[in-house]
């Protein structure tokens, strides 16, 4: 499966759009990260549990995404993206979503 940021691929032709496609994640941290993702706030600079968490969430989210254009036909996913927004004070939700897609290779390419 194919997964592109960009509305064309080099090579390729849309031969059927699919419509959108999405996969949602939501995720909290626990007690223990959320103490001491705070105790390093006091400090400043990054936050590795939350980088991490964040990571695996928007990677969890692609799959998600891929899984679901592959049970609608798909072979690709155009105009890739991410939004994210926050549930309550300890939730993250993270979608990738996209156009699901079938492409074939551009002959006159």
């Amino acid at each position: 499966m194919l997964v592109a940021t960009t509305e064309r691929v080099a090579g390729q032709r849309v031969k059927q759009t699919l419509g959108q496609v999405f996969g949602v994640v939501v995720r909290s941290r626990g007690l223990g990260g959320n103490i001491l993702a705070g105790l390093r706030s006091i400090a400043g600079g990054e936050i590795h549990e939350y980088t991490q968490l964040l990571e695996e969430t928007r990677r969890q989210a692609v799959d998600r995404l891929v899984k679901n254009a592959t049970l609608m036909g798909a072979n690709a996913v155009l105009m890739m993206r991410f939004d994210s927004s926050e549930i309550g004070q300890y939730m993250s939700e993270i979608v990738a979503y996209g156009t699901a897609a079938i492409l074939e290779p551009d002959d006159a390419a």
